[in-house]
């Protein structure tokens, strides 16, 4: 059974979400915090197999809390729980940059957090969280680490210079995805020679904000994809959250088109569908990523697009993953042509597809 320390400043809140995690064998709820002090404390002195962390509370909230576990350097399996997370795009991401592995969205009303589908993605984001890695007090992406990192691209580019061929990037990630691509995209050089399309699991509302920060950390332009879209090599575009991506062949132009099936693989956006719509394309060669993050979405459709077009997939080394899933079902399919660190997959992609 797993122990869980949950910590809410609102009694009511704490005992619905305490009967939830408690209705599921798997989970016992050990601790209760009222602020980010008082579980600051129990941290300090106890292990935990997940935090449940609510954002808004006195004294210390819970980004103040997830810094100064940083800073001392303790780690813990953090699932945020808060009512701010739908609106609070910029505080959601601002704690998955602080080591929160997965947020789920709370009701303002403690009552709604009964419904079912409330229940449901709580009990299943824990579990995952629960079994995840346990994410080490790491930096995020710095200018020092750019520097290095355009030393990197220099040493590479001479090789890169010369690959030929018009080629797409597709990438694919979910829990522990956000700040994993941290690692990636701003590794990559202005003058790549190829679009980045990406999946990041995430629901409507977050993958604007998620864009933005990406855009300013990286020399390569990153938006939020947009219906109609015309792709360009050395931009990155992610896809919106709530609908799935494809890509139209149209003449020489590559366009974005969402479209609005049901989840697949209980996801939406989902990279299956992303991948399959590339199998018409005029694309020399697709080159797949996929990263850390639950379940298995990806695999089929890489299977789909390796049966019609020249594909090259690089998956994250395992433990360089927060959550080793998706990366993990394409490498027992046989699919996976490189397997590599996080540090290492910007410069697969760049001797990959190229540089003008």
């Amino acid at each position: 059974m797993k122990n869980i320390l949950l910590v809410d400043d609102s009694a009511l809140m704490r005992r619905v979400l305490c009967d939830i995690i408690n209705s599921d064998e798997r989970f016992h709820v050990q601790d209760r915090a009222v602020n980010g002090l008082e579980a600051l404390d129990l941290l300090s002195r106890k292990t935990y197999d997940a935090v449940v962390l609510d954002v808004n509370m006195p004294q210390m909230n819970g980004l103040e809390l997830l810094k100064e576990l940083q800073k001392r350097k303790i780690s813990a399996r953090v699932l945020m729980a808060s009512t701010d997370t739908r609106e609070g795009a910029k505080t959601t991401l601002d704690a998955l940059e602080l080591g929160a592995l997965d947020f789920v969205h709370k009701p303002n009303n403690a009552m709604d957090c009964r419904n079912g589908e409330f229940k449901e993605r709580l009990i299943k984001l824990l579990a995952v969280v629960a079994d995840s890695r346990v994410p080490m007090a790491s930096k995020t992406f710095t200018a020092d680490g750019l520097k290095s990192s355009k030393k990197m691209v220099e040493l590479v580019s001479k090789h890169a210079s010369s690959v030929s061929g018009n080629k797409i990037v597709a990438l694919a990630s979910s829990t522990g995805g956000p700040k994993a691509l941290q690692a990636v995209i701003p590794r990559l050089p202005k003058n790549l020679k190829a679009p980045v399309v990406v999946v990041q699991h995430m629901p409507a509302g977050f993958t604007a904000s998620l864009a933005e920060r990406l855009d300013s950390l990286s020399e390569v332009k990153v938006k939020e994809a947009a219906e109609g879209d015309v792709l360009e090599p050395g931009t990155v575009y992610i896809a919106m959250g709530g609908k799935h991506l494809n890509i139209l062949t149209m003449a020489t132009k590559y366009t974005i088109h969402y479209t609005n099936e049901p989840a697949r693989e209980g996801v939406k956006p989902c990279a299956n569908y992303m991948y399959e719509s590339l199998s018409d394309s005029r694309y020399d060669q697709i080159v797949c990523v996929v990263m850390t993050g639950m379940g298995a979405d990806g695999t089929q459709g890489i299977q789909n697009l390796k049966a019609k077009k020249k594909t090259q997939v690089i998956v994250q080394e395992a433990s360089t993953c927060a959550v080793y899933g998706m990366p993990k079902s394409v490498v027992a399919a046989g699919l996976a042509d490189q397997t590599v660190p996080l540090e290492q997959i910007a410069q697969e992609i760049i001797m990959n597809v190229g540089v003008k």
